[in-house]
């Protein structure tokens, strides 16, 4: 008998304790009920002993007024807040069922499927079914460690995620109206053509999530994959970054970072992942992707576009700067002159941040800067563009550095998630 009273006085304290740790932290009679029940596993206190230091600490809480403290509303609420900020993990028939068994497939990609689905309160979701996960789930896992941490206007929320046996799902906030290819390349016609006023806004929107990312967390977190793809909108264009399959995490004073592989989406990826002698990697690699998601916005089409209507306009970030080095205004069909600036001053933007090396390259706070700011402010920079053949052919990596190296494809549907 003695013995059960005793665990559950020892079982009450250690109750209250975790419960209010942080009203009591620094309190002794705490840190000494602890020391006690150590001790006690050591044969160092009696019985009585521990009774009268639980006694002592009951009186510690009701001093501080811990049974008004249990009906306080608000440290319910922000409880039950706290719990819905964390990620949370489903059950492969739990999938199953928001998903009506996977009825309404929204896309599809090298990553694997995306499907619309429902919570039980109604809240609407996708669900992106992982197939032949890389490096035994590490995309996986980067995904779930780097979103499940993050809360941002512009990153993507991660709900919750599944992982039973083979079966790995993400579960993330419907996004709405798709991602931001969808927009800005016309061959896909069925979707609205943004103005760019609200281009700008989408822009400016990516800019302080990557500026989060960068230097906003305990860790820096660089993202390697930006790219329209991965940029998905809201039912309000609210831009929202996604797709943390890549993503690192490094100590914020590290300034270059070292990796095994080529990491990125060709046509966004930096110069440096390449070829070392331009610079060490680091979260300028980032800036670079954004300069030229940046430029895919400004002039509606890709990069590269083999099929241009002139030739000196297969390349379009060379095209354009020739154009405003010529002092020639950034053209826009049935654009008003305030359309003009912002255009320009897009195009300005995404020309500083894919200077050919790294250190030449803004920082992400800067980049925000001169997008928040006017567009005469602005000098025009550098002409950032190189021929890969004046590259050390040294320098290139092997077969075995490019294995996350991924490639748009055409036939490639919106994830929607």
């Amino acid at each position: 008998m003695a013995r059960m009273t005793l665990g559950i006085i020892v079982l009450l304290g250690f109750w209250s304790y975790k419960l209010y740790w942080r009203k009591f932290l620094k309190d002794e009679a705490v840190e000494e009920f602890l020391q006690a029940c150590n001790n006690l596993v050591r044969g160092r206190y009696s019985y009585s002993d521990i009774k009268k230091m639980t006694i002592d600490l009951k009186n510690k809480l009701s001093q501080g007024g811990w049974k008004k403290l249990l009906k306080d509303d608000a440290v319910e609420e922000f409880l039950d807040a706290y719990k819905n900020l964390m990620p949370r993990r489903y059950s492969y028939s739990d999938i199953k069922k928001m998903t009506n068994d996977f009825k309404n497939k929204l896309g599809q990609g090298g990553f694997g499927s995306v499907f619309k689905g429902e919570l039980s309160n109604g809240h609407l979701v996708a669900v992106k079914m992982l197939s032949g996960s890389k490096g035994k789930g590490q995309d996986f896992i980067n995904e779930v460690a780097t979103i499940g941490r993050i809360h941002h206007v512009n990153v993507v929320q991660l709900i919750g995620f599944c992982s039973q046996g083979s079966k790995r799902a993400l579960v993330y906030d419907f996004m709405h109206n798709g991602s931001l290819d969808n927009y800005i390349f016309p061959e896909r016609e069925k979707y609205i053509i943004l103005s760019w006023e609200r281009m700008h806004e989408i822009a400016l929107g990516v800019a302080h999530a990557i500026e989060y990312l960068h230097q906003g967390c305990d860790m820096q977190i660089l993202h390697f994959d930006i790219k329209p793809h991965n940029i998905l909108l809201d039912e309000n264009f609210t831009s929202k970054i996604s797709d943390f399959g890549l993503a690192r995490f490094y100590p914020r004073d590290n300034n270059t970072i070292s990796l095994t592989a080529v990491r990125g989406t060709m046509g966004y990826i930096a110069p440096e992942m390449f070829y070392r002698s331009i610079g060490g990697v680091s979260y300028k690699a980032d800036v670079y992707s954004f300069g030229m998601l940046l430029l895919e916005m400004a002039g509606r089409r890709k990069n590269l576009n083999a099929q241009a209507e002139h030739s000196s306009q297969i390349y379009f970030p060379s095209w354009i700067y020739d154009q405003l080095e010529k002092g020639l205004s950034v053209e826009i069909e049935d654009g008003s002159e305030y359309d003009k600036k912002i255009a320009k001053k897009m195009v300005m933007v995404a020309l500083c941040c894919i200077q050919l090396t790294p250190i030449d390259r803004p920082s992400m706070s800067k980049v925000v800067e001169m997008l928040e700011g006017d567009v005469e402010l602005l000098q025009m920079p550098p002409k950032p563009f190189f021929c890969p053949q004046e590259m050390p052919m040294e320098d290139a990596p092997d077969d075995t550095a490019v294995a996350e190296v991924s490639h748009d494809s055409a036939t490639e549907t919106s994830s929607m998630v």
